[in-house]
């Protein structure tokens, strides 16, 4: 956290002292300054004149030629750099993602991005949040074409809001931008996500940022907090044919666990002595856990051959070389002062200190050729090295559970894109050569664009690896929590095939079909009384079906316009076909949006209003495990089928969008049945208030 101090200092001092509150404006060219240094000439050239009409002492020349040659190009490069400073735009503002994507600075004010003013700061649709900000989410809907190529450390629960080398966002800008987003918490804390860039030339630039917020949370034992810091820069030579980027993440995210509520019936039961959330009795009160990453990301490619027609070829010939290194070192924990029967009777060590460390670094190599008529083709090689450990061996009457998963990894891999026309084609291959965590990866896709308002598109997905490393094995003071499955697991298999249609008018329909093989899971093995006894978290263990399962999924997405009024909505169908019930998903999933949009106070404001309807059907919703940071399969109760009413109002200020919203409004007159996952109520109503503010220098 000592970042935090730093990274404030230097925000405010840039808010303070060196920020406008808007972009720099278009203007005409400065007409002052270039008539300070015209009249400069027009008073020499003048005098010369009136001097002629003397009788003259030397010969004189021609007026013109009495004009500097160096401080007429010198005055004519001033005009030039005048032009250019006072043509900045919101175009001059680019992001470019891991993958190469530029995107401009957006400072619009959408329905969009209200969907994504939260924790994550993105579309949370299929996804469920706990009472307090910061907590797991629960999964509502499921894709199985994405997902990293190898295994991750597990505690996927804790890593909401854990910036992956993916997540990690490049700048490129004309003056120095610093965005600032603000959100209050549940309770007694406030969310901050500041960013500032900046380029020293037109080649360099840097980024600093900061993500950090605490909240206490209305319930007994359930403070969450984090920091995440990150820094980047990125370089490309005055020729263009070299370019580098990198970045640095320090990452901490803790909270405590609680194991949800203790008697449902102080919930449920709607009594006044519980309307105070903090009187409502929880399992435990003294366990935390804590993911902890620090992350080191180095990116180059030199252009071999760069063979241009002329200076207008947009699409040259190139051949390109690069190499992509990582290094990681990541850690999560799980502390508790004194033992608990949710976890077991019998622990090894009181108190528990449960640590599972993962250090990884990644190198990969790669060949790029690009031409206008053959497309682009990539070939690389990479070599992955990984260390999972604990600090010791168990030995059991089961066998012996070792310390530690390391090894590496070495795959071969392509990547091929084209457009013809209409038609884009893309599809990418890795395929281990050397290793036991990986076998291979296919993506492949088409996209057709009809006219300029529809299209059609689709894709194939293959892939195998084995499931994150908390599956393969796992160490804890409590007994039941000790497993190594590196031996008996097989590779989890996917294959998908996905199509679609995207329209202006009728909207985006996309279907994904996926059958999985040796799908991986959590899951209790507790007894009935087991469960009645609160012990079920004690007995949860990983396993691996056998059996083939299929999911499909279709997702609509579609806004409808009148005037000012609009109506935006999602919505997303699921259907799974398993012989035995271990990967559970609500079959129904809608948002709608019903806003009112409009310029106020002489269009110095634009606002949006409105409201928001959600709603998912009953299934056998996911349970939470804070030992593990995971969530397990539960087949004993269904949960949903309850709607989240939320009002919104928010309003844009120049490069200033405001936000306030009334969340769950309904549950102020509802039923209390309202659970993220089983023993984890949802929200009650809250007002919340945050700003997202861009300042430009």
């Amino acid at each position: 956290m000592r970042f935090l101090f730093f990274a404030l200092l230097f925000f405010l001092g840039q808010v303070l002292f060196a920020q406008q509150d808007s972009i720099p404006p278009q203007k005409e060219t400065d007409s002052l300054k270039i008539a300070e240094k015209d009249s400069l000439l027009i008073q020499q050239m003048d005098s010369i004149k009136v001097a002629k009409k003397g009788p003259p002492k030397t010969k004189q020349k021609d007026s013109s030629s009495q004009v500097d040659p160096e401080k007429r190009s010198r005055f004519i490069r001033m005009e030039k750099k005048i032009v250019e400073a006072d043509s900045v735009s919101i175009a001059d503002y680019k992001i470019i993602s891991y993958a190469r994507d530029t995107t401009i600075l957006d400072t619009t004010l959408t329905i969009y991005k209200e969907y994504k003013y939260n924790y994550i700061r993105e579309d949370d649709f299929e996804l469920m949040p706990f009472a307090n900000m910061g907590q797991p989410y629960n999964e509502l809907g499921k894709t199985f074409s994405k997902g990293s190529y190898y295994p991750r450390m597990g505690a996927t629960a804790k890593h909401a809001r854990y910036f992956e080398v993916e997540d990690v966002d490049y700048y490129n800008v004309a003056t120095p931008m610093t965005e600032l987003m603000f959100k209050t918490s549940m309770e007694q804390g406030q969310f901050l996500d500041a960013m500032l860039t900046f380029n020293t030339s037109k080649r360099f630039n840097a980024s600093l940022a900061f993500n950090g917020f605490r909240s206490l949370g209305k319930y007994r034992y359930e403070q969450a907090r984090s920091g995440n810091f990150r820094t980047t820069f990125n370089y490309i030579t005055q020729n263009g044919r070299y370019a580098v980027r990198g970045h640095i993440a320090a990452q901490e995210l803790e909270g405590q666990e609680n194991g949800g509520l203790l008697n449902r019936n102080q919930f449920e039961g709607d009594l006044p002595d519980f309307q105070d959330r903090s009187k409502i009795d929880v399992r435990y009160t003294n366990a935390n856990n804590r993911v902890l990453g620090k992350r080191y990301f180095f990116d180059q490619r030199y252009k071999l051959v760069n063979h241009k027609k002329d200076s207008t070829d947009t699409n040259p010939t190139t051949l390109t070389i690069g190499h992509e290194f990582t290094y990681e070192t990541k850690l999560y924990d799980f502390e508790q002062s004194a033992q608990n029967d949710a976890f077991g009777d019998d622990p090894y060590e009181v108190p528990i200190v449960d640590r599972a460390r993962l250090k990884t670094m990644f190198n990969k190599g790669s060949v790029e050729f690009s031409n206008r008529t053959l497309g682009k083709l990539t070939g690389s090689a990479s070599l992955y090295n990984y260390n999972y450990y604990f600090n010791r061996i168990i030995i059991t009457e089961e066998g012996t559970i070792q310390n530690k998963l390391d090894g590496q990894e070495i795959a071969i891999g392509g990547a091929y894109s084209k457009r013809i026309g209409p038609l884009s084609l893309y599809g990418d291959l890795n395929y281990t050569v050397v290793g036991d965590l990986t076998g291979n990866i296919l993506n492949a896709g088409v996209r057709y664009q009809l006219n300029k308002n529809n299209a059609v598109f689709g894709g194939i997905h293959m892939s195998s690896r084995m499931p994150d490393f908390n599956y393969l094995l796992y160490q804890s003071d409590y007994r039941n929590y000790n497993w190594q499955n590196s031996d008996t697991f097989e590779k989890q298999q996917v294959q998908s095939i996905k199509a679609g249609f995207d329209s202006k008018l009728f909207g985006r329909l996309e279907a994904e079909f996926s059958a999985i093989d040796n799908y991986t899971y959590f899951m209790s093995t507790a007894t009935q009384e087991q469960i009645d006894n609160a012990q079920e978290t004690a007995f949860v263990k990983p396993f691996q079906e056998s059996s083939t399962i299929n999911h499909l999924r279709a997702k609509y997405t579609k806004e409808f316009k009148w005037r000012k009024w609009a109506l935006a909505n999602t919505i997303l169908y699921q259907e799974v076909t398993q012989d035995n019930q271990v990967l559970n998903l609500p079959q129904l999933l809608t948002r709608n949006s019903l806003y009112f949009s409009s310029d106020v106070f002489k269009k110095a404001m634009y606002i949006q209003t409105g409201v928001t309807f959600k709603y998912f059907t009953s299934y056998n919703m996911n349970a939470y495990n804070p030992l593990l940071g995971e969530f397990y399969i539960q087949n004993n109760e269904e949960l949903g089928g309850y709607p989240l009413l939320d009002f919104f109002i928010n309003a844009k200020v120049r490069q200033t969008r405001i936000y306030l919203k009334a969340e769950h409004l309904n549950s102020m007159f509802s039923e209390p049945n309202y659970y993220s996952a089983p023993n984890y109520p949802y929200r009650d109503f809250v007002i919340r208030f945050g700003l997202v503010w861009n300042f430009f220098s």
